[in-house]
Order: structure tokens, then C-alpha cells, then sequence
């Protein structure tokens, strides 16, 4: 599932594309036909990211969108060519189109609906109006492990396994660590820090957190080969050496879903 950056990014684009110029909506596929027709031929006015969620702003509602795992945007010059597939979703002006295939969700909200939405997630370290003290109000008093926590929408909103995984590892926090064990002063670096890797992820469309000491180039070691891109310390590197001190990276479950991190770099 993409994580936030994504969705930031792929707003930018839609902004970039579509806004402030009539669009033409429709649904190939079918399953979104009646919403399209509503905002079709309408301005885009907005695109906003929310964790997770796409919103795309029209005069009379909002286009709300959900990628979950497989949904997936294709952008390219117009004319569009003829629907292939299972295409949800296509915007198309006189310049470009975009087609959506495979989102979880695609429906049109109320302003009061889209605002429903917001209210159910924490705080995106993405957008201007996040408050991370929300976040951390609920973490210090929780008994769950902060690798949970940190995947929690409801608690802080956008972070993914690898965010999760490489955020923890960049501050030596075991991820078996119960939230309320966290200090102020480490929750503020996390936060920081998601900030900062986060918004580099949603420039250049990928996630690199190793430091500038541990770049392939820097250690003389072949770069990573990873179908999600970029440079990392701990995720999907199990049984590999840790890059800082050595040892083998570890895995296991957790909260359905594989978590990564170095036994020795992330002590409790």
C-alpha cells in the first residue's frame, strides 16, 4: 500500500494537471459512473492529501480516493487512448489525462462528509495543519508497542512499514517498546524526522533514509534492489548485515504485518 509521501505527491500532480481548468470525468469501467457525471466538465478546484486519501476539490463535491493495495494512477499526454482494463476513473483535459485502476475507494463526499474523514485520522506529518501533540497524547498513555502505534491512521496518519521501520531504526527505539515508555524529547525526533524524510519522499517519489556516511557510495557497496526503490537501513533487509554495526537484521509479525529492525542498533 503506497504510503503518505504518495499521496502528497500524487496530489501535486493532479494540482499540477487538472486545477483551476474544466476536466472531463468519466468511468470506463462503469462502478463510478453516476458520481463522474455529477463533477463532470467541472474545474478541479483543489487536491489534497490526508494521510492515505486522496481529495480532489470540485465546485459542488469532493472526489474522495483511496488507493489501498492495488490501486494505482497512469498519467500521460492527451487524447487518452482507448480504455484497456479496468479503468475506475479518468480525467482528462485539453494537455493530459490520468486513469485510476484498482482503488479501495472512489466516491464522491460533502464538505461535511470529507471533514468525517479527516476527523477519523491523527496527525499527517505532511500537512501545514498537523498537530503532533495529538499523536502524542495518545502514544505516552498507550501500553501497545510503538511499532503499532506508529501504523495506527487513527493515531498518526501517512506512516507506512517502511517509515515505521526506518524511523525507529534512525533513533535506536527497539519497536517492541510499549508508547507510554517513549520520552517527549524521542517522540519529537520521530516527528521531526517523518517530517523531513517524508517530504524528501514526496519530491522525488521514493523513500531514502540511510545518511549521507551510508550510501552505497560512501561504503563501496552495491546499491539496494528493491521494487519500492531507495536506500534504506532495516526494511526487507532480513538476515542481511545491519549497515552501522553489523548484525544480521531481524523480522518477525507483527500486528499482521513484517517489521524489521537491528537487535543490537535498537536495544531496549
Amino acid at each position: 500500500m503506497p504510503e503518505g509521501h504518495i499521496l502528497h505527491r500524487l496530489a501535486a500532480q493532479h494540482q499540477a494537471a487538472f486545477g483551476g481548468r474544466p476536466v472531463a470525468v468519466a468511468s470506463p469501467q462503469g462502478r463510478f459512473a453516476e458520481g463522474a457525471k455529477l463533477v463532470d466538465g467541472q474545474p478541479l478546484e483543489r487536491a489534497e492529501a490526508d494521510g492515505k486519501h486522496l481529495f480532489l476539490g470540485f465546485a459542488d463535491a469532493w472526489l474522495h480516493i483511496h488507493l489501498g493495495l492495488y490501486g494505482v494512477f497512469t498519467f500521460g499526454p492527451a487524447p487518452a487512448p482507448a480504455p484497456v482494463g479496468l479503468i475506475r476513473l479518468r480525467l482528462e483535459n485539453a494537455e493530459q489525462y490520468a486513469d485510476l485502476r484498482g482503488p479501495t475507494t472512489c466516491e464522491l463526499l460533502t464538505p461535511a462528509e470529507k471533514e468525517a474523514v479527516h476527523a477519523r485520522l491523527g496527525p499527517d506529518p505532511l500537512r501545514a495543519d498537523a498537530e503532533p501533540e495529538r499523536a502524542w497524547q495518545r502514544i505516552a498513555r498507550s501500553r501497545s508497542t510503538i511499532a503499532a502505534l506508529l501504523m495506527d491512521q487513527k493515531i498518526l496518519a501517512g506512516v507506512g512499514n517502511v517509515y515505521r521501520a526506518e524511523v525507529l531504526f534512525r533513533h535506536g527505539i527497539d519497536p517492541h517498546r510499549a508508547g507510554r515508555d517513549l520520552t517527549a524529547a524521542e517522540w519529537q525526533l520521530i516527528w521531526r524526522d517523518l517530517v523531513e524524510l517524508m517530504r524528501e519522499g514526496a519530491a522525488i517519489g521514493r523513500i531514502d533514509t540511510v545518511r549521507p556516511e551510508h550510501t552505497p557510495e560512501a561504503m563501496g557497496r552495491p546499491p539496494r534492489v528493491d521494487d519500492h526503490g531507495g536506500e534504506v537501513y532495516v526494511y526487507r533487509r532480513a538476515g542481511q548485515p545491519c549497515l552501522v554495526c553489523g548484525t544480521e537484521v531481524r523480522t518477525e509479525q507483527h500486528a499482521a504485518r513484517n517489521l524489521f529492525w537491528c537487535p543490537r542498533c535498537q536495544r531496549r
